[in-house]
């Protein structure tokens, strides 16, 4: 007699285990990896996959993302997904519905549209801004940081000007994208170019 409970006990066991198995797959396929669900990321700090130090805040009604001395100001509506280890990725809801990591910092980006812009610093107080902003079309969306700055300038190497220059960096990959200036900049010596003729000049 106890035989036969304990065996149907164990079939009872066997036939049920599938469905209280579904919901273990369902939360497995739903968190995808380590990582928590997406929730909206509110003022405060936070540190990046590599360990990187950043935060988000928010001054007279402008949100920023701030690594180290560089930040950027964005519309964008962004997410943190964190790991189990205090890790956070940054993501991007852009207007065709997807969702875009933000792997590239501001202060990288600043970097690397400095270099392209041939300008050493990007200061907010001399007219420099970065941007964090989506561009293109349908699935072409992609999430940049934009980089505008006043540049030194001398026409036909004579009069002095400013003018107004812009790099787009790629928020996802780090590519520098798109490079604007001024469609007269073919007439005009740049900043570096005016500094290394006036060097060449003292000598």
């Amino acid at each position: 007699m106890m035989k036969k409970i304990i065996l149907m006990f164990v079939i009872f066991l066997i036939s049920f285990s599938p469905a209280f198995a579904v919901p273990n797959n369902e939360s497995a396929t739903n968190n995808g990896n380590q990582y928590g669900t997406l929730t909206a990321v509110s003022t405060g700090a936070y540190t990046s996959l590599n360990g990187q130090e950043m935060s988000i805040e928010q001054i007279q009604n402008r949100n920023r993302l701030r690594v180290g001395e560089y930040f950027a100001e964005y519309s964008l509506e962004l997410q943190e997904e964190r790991s189990l280890t205090g890790e956070s990725k940054l993501k991007a809801t852009l207007s065709n519905g997807q969702n875009a990591e933000i792997k590239v910092m501001p202060d990288v980006a600043a970097e690397r549209a400095l270099e392209r812009l041939k300008l050493k610093v990007c200061q907010e107080e001399e007219g420099c801004t970065i941007e964090l902003k989506e561009v293109g079309q349908g699935d072409q969306i992609q999430p940049v940081y934009e980089v505008q700055a006043r540049k030194e300038a001398r026409m036909l190497g004579m009069f002095k000007t400013q003018m107004q220059v812009r790099a787009q960096v790629n928020a996802e990959t780090g590519e520098v994208i798109r490079v604007q200036k001024p469609w007269w900049a073919f007439l005009a010596s740049e900043s570096d170019e005016i500094e290394e003729d006036e060097s060449a000049t003292l000598e």
